[in-house]
């Protein structure tokens, strides 16, 4: 049954939907249909009448996974199979990133999480809402920033947020304070009122991350968001998305050509390649496979035979080899230096290029997909 009050939340008058009785709440409750506003924030209401306490059912939704997929396939033609069978649980308050080279299906993946591109089989759900049922449940709850700037350079940096807010259905009071709130996180205010156009490329990125959580969202979506940024306007952008997580309480996931970025902010890590996840965990589980030290060698010459020796020897843990370049994981890298190349020299393989580091999330890319991750 329905009635027409004023939302004890944001008073705006319209029709609530109530129910007699809400699940695990002990009252009646209401739920405004005026978004964003009140975007599925629940009023319980006491016997008596009296609005006795505040939650957010949509959060309630959200408790443990925030992103769920299951099978994921799009297929644009015969030929091009872009996502095949992408299966992910990403929990709330997490910060997940989606690594893998170009024309993985990253972007695709991302298209159909934001209800942007239907999927052509598999299901796929955020906050608890189905993406293609549910398109409009979702896009209420969250927020996305693309690789590819999207600004009116014409407007001020205040007018892209309040035009934001205004399509949305945001009252003034409510975007303005939200305004004051966003310019200041993302250290915009002095430059609020100035043209876009005159802002620098870290500005602009700035400027769409403020957009992007203009209208509150459970969960952001940020397509390489520190891409073509210098290592200040990176560091920067790496303390706001910090800060969306451990006070907002936010879910993100990111996908990102740069492998610092996904060690330092991601949670989980999720590498994908021709349509697939092909690993998944932690940074700290990725590496620790990658053994203690890591060779990398390059050169010239009967490449096979030497890895095949090299596989023989018992300290070595891994041996992969991409882009001409051939990475050997092993207990301690200095002091096994002098057999690898001495045993390099026996098999008829030149050394032009030879290191020693610690393994990083760059090595297990390269592990699961045979190649470095670049921009291509």
């Amino acid at each position: 049954m329905s009635e027409d009050i004023r939302c004890p939340l944001c008073g705006s008058k319209t029709t609530i939907p109530t129910t007699k009785k809400g699940q695990n709440i002990g009252g009646q409750f209401h739920v405004c249909t005026r978004y964003p506003e009140c975007k599925g924030k629940v009023a319980v209401e006491s016997q008596n009448g009296e609005f006795v306490q505040v939650a957010d059912s949509s959060k309630q939704a959200s408790a443990g996974i925030a992103i769920q997929a299951s099978g994921l396939v799009k297929r644009y033609s015969e030929e091009v199979l872009a996502v095949d069978g992408v299966d992910l649980n990403i929990e709330a308050n997490t910060v997940y990133a989606l690594l893998g080279p170009n024309g993985a299906g990253k972007t695709t993946t991302i298209l159909i999480l934001t209800t942007l591109l239907q999927p052509t089989r598999g299901s796929a759900s955020v906050v608890g809402f189905d993406v293609v049922h549910k398109a409009s449940d979702v896009r209420r709850r969250i927020g996305v920033t693309f690789q590819e700037m999207i600004l009116d350079v014409e407007l001020t940096g205040r007018q892209v947020l309040d035009y934001h807010g205004r399509f949305y259905g945001m009252k003034k009071a409510h975007r303005k304070a939200k305004i004051t709130e966003l310019l200041a996180l993302v250290e915009l205010e002095e430059a609020a009122n100035r043209r876009v156009s005159t802002y620098s490329g870290g500005m602009k990125r700035r400027l769409e991350l403020a957009r992007g959580l203009m209208t509150e969202p459970e969960v952001l979506f940020l397509d390489e968001p520190t891409l073509g940024l210098d290592p200040q306007n990176r560091a920067n952008i790496w303390d706001y998305i910090r800060n969306l997580k451990e006070q907002r309480g936010l879910t993100l996931l990111l996908t990102t050509h740069y492998m610092d970025e996904a060690e330092h902010l991601a949670d989980r890590v999720g590498i994908i390649d021709q349509g697939r996840i092909v690993v998944e965990g932690t940074p700290r589980e990725l590496i620790d496979q990658m053994g203690s030290d890591s060779i990398r060698i390059a050169g010239q010459g009967d490449g096979e035979k030497f890895i095949e020796e090299v596989r023989s020897l018992s300290f070595v843990q891994t041996v992969q080899m991409g882009d001409d370049l051939i990475q050997i994981g092993i207990d301690t890298g200095n002091k096994r230096l002098p057999e690898v190349v001495s045993l390099a020299n026996n098999c008829g393989f030149v050394i032009e290029d030879i290191s020693v580091t610690k393994p990083s999330l760059s090595d297990v890319f390269l592990k699961y997909t045979g190649r470095q991750l670049r921009d291509k």
